[in-house]
C-alpha cells in the first residue's frame, strides 16, 4: 500500500483525430498538489495579491507572498529566536546550526558552509566585478545580479508603462515602477512607521535604528549599511574614477555623481516643488527643502532631544555634547567646532573684512558687527565723507 504522502495522479488528454475525439492516458506522474496548481493555471485561476497587484497560481502561494507585505514572521527557530515567514525558509535557517562553517572570512569573521559561498561574499571586500555585461560594460558580483541586470536591456512593448512611455521586459518590473507614478509605497518601516515604495529599501533603511553596518572597508575599516555604498567608497583608495565630463573633463567615481555635475553646465532642473514651485537639480535638494513647507525634523539628538530637518545640522550639533573640534587653524593652535567659525577666526589673522557700512564706509570682519554698528550712533555719514576726502589728498 503506498504512503498517503506519495500519492500520485494520473491525467487524461483528449486528442482530435480524424474529426474525431480520443481519449489517450498520460504517463507523466505528478503529485497530486502540483496537478491541483497545473488545473488552476489551465482554468484561469489567478489570485492576485491586492496590496502590489503579483498574480499567485494558488492561494497558498499568495498567503505566502503576503507575509512580505505585513511583516508576519510566524515560524519561530528555537535554537536562536530568529523569526521566518514560512516554514522552508526556518528548515533552510535550522540547517546553520546542524551544519559546520568550516570557512572563515578573514575581514569581517562571517563563516560559511561553502567554498564558493565565501569566494562570492570576499568580492564585497575586494571590489571585484567579474561578471561584465556585454551591452553597458557595467560589472557584477555576482551571475545572478547580471543575469537580473541584463533583463534591464530587454524591451517588450505589450509592458508599456502609459505614464511615461518606458518598456518593460516583463509585468512584473512595470508594476514596480508604476509605483513611481503613484505614490505607491506598501512597505513600512517598523520602527518609525516611515513607508517605502521597494522591499529593498526598507531593509536598508531599518538599519539606520538598528546601527546595523555589514558592509566594512578591508583599506581604513569604515563601514556601509548597502553593497553599493561600500563598492563606490573603495574607489576612493583606488583612485577609479571611470565616468568623465566631456565639456571640462571632471571625473567621477560613480555615474550618479557624474549626471549631477552635468546639470551645472546644461542648467537642468528636473524636480519640482509642488508647493512653490521651486526647482533642484538633485532630488536629495528637494526632499530636504520639502522639509521647510512640512516643518518635519526627522534627526534626533540623543543628548538633548532636539529635532533637525538635515542630518548635517545635527552632526554639527552633536559637537556641542561631545566636545569635537575638528577645524584647526593654521596660524594658532585654536581649534573649532564648524569651518565657518575657523573661517571667521582665519581673518583676525589675514586682517580681511568684507562687511562695509553703506553709511560711513567702515568695514568688518563679520556681519553681526556690522548690524551692532549701525544701530548705534558711531555711524556717522560725516566720517565717511572726511575718510573720502583724505583718501583723494594722497592721490
Amino acid at each position: 500500500m503506498e504512503d498517503a504522502n506519495k500519492r500520485v495522479k494520473t491525467s487524461t488528454h483528449r486528442r482530435g483525430q480524424d474529426g474525431g475525439e480520443k481519449r489517450r492516458r498520460c504517463s507523466k506522474r505528478t503529485n497530486s498538489g502540483s496537478l491541483k496548481t497545473d488545473r488552476g493555471i489551465q482554468k484561469g485561476r489567478c489570485y492576485d495579491c491586492s496590496q502590489c497587484g503579483k498574480s499567485f497560481s494558488s492561494t497558498s502561494h499568495l498567503n505566502r507572498h503576503q507575509k512580505t507585505h505585513t511583516g508576519e514572521k510566524p515560524c519561530m527557530c528555537l535554537q536562536c529566536g530568529k523569526r521566518f515567514s514560512n516554514a522552508s525558509n526556518l528548515a533552510r535557517h535550522q540547517k546553520t546550526h546542524i551544519e559546520v562553517k568550516r570557512y572563515h572570512c578573514s575581514d569581517c569573521g562571517k563563516t560559511f558552509l561553502k567554498l564558493s559561498k565565501i569566494i562570492e561574499h570576499q568580492r564585497i571586500h575586494t571590489g571585484d566585478k567579474p561578471y561584465i555585461c556585454l551591452q553597458c560594460g557595467k560589472g557584477f558580483p555576482l551571475s545572478s545580479l547580471l543575469t537580473r541586470h541584463q533583463k534591464n536591456h530587454i524591451r517588450d512593448p505589450s509592458y508599456h508603462c502609459s505614464d511615461c512611455g518606458k518598456d518593460f521586459c516583463n509585468g512584473t518590473r512595470l508594476r514596480l515602477h508604476q509605483r513611481v507614478h503613484t505614490g505607491e509605497k506598501p512597505y513600512k518601516c517598523t520602527y518609525c512607521g516611515k513607508r517605502f515604495t521597494f522591499l529593498s529599501s526598507v531593509t536598508v533603511h531599518e538599519r539606520i535604528h538598528t546601527g546595523e553596518k555589514p558592509y566594512p572597508c578591508t583599506v581604513c575599516g569604515k563601514r556601509f549599511v548597502n553593497s553599493s555604498s561600500l563598492y563606490s567608497h573603495i574607489k576612493v583608495h583606488s583612485g577609479d574614477k571611470p565616468y568623465g565630463c566631456m565639456l571640462c573633463g571632471s571625473r567621477f567615481a560613480r555615474s550618479a555623481e557624474w549626471k549631477t555635475h552635468n546639470r551645472l553646465h546644461t542648467g537642468e532642473r528636473p524636480y519640482h516643488c509642488t508647493l512653490c514651485d521651486k526647482q533642484f537639480s538633485q532630488h536629495a535638494h528637494l526632499k530636504t527643502h520639502l522639509r521647510m513647507h512640512t516643518g518635519e525634523k526627522p534627526f534626533h539628538c540623543s543628548f538633548c532631544k532636539k529635532d533637525f530637518s538635515q542630518s548635517s545640522h545635527l552632526k554639527v550639533h552633536l559637537r556641542i555634547h561631545t566636545g569635537e573640534k575638528p577645524h584647526q587653524c593654521s596660524h594658532c593652535v585654536k581649534t573649532f567646532h564648524t569651518f565657518s567659525h575657523l573661517r571667521i577666526h582665519l581673518r583676525s589673522h589675514t586682517g580681511e573684512k568684507p562687511y562695509p557700512c553703506s553709511v560711513c564706509g567702515k568695514c568688518f570682519s563679520q556681519s553681526s558687527e556690522r548690524k551692532v554698528h549701525q544701530r548705534g550712533r558711531n555711524c556717522k555719514k560725516s566720517d565717511s565723507i572726511e575718510r573720502t576726502m583724505e583718501t583723494d589728498k594722497k592721490h
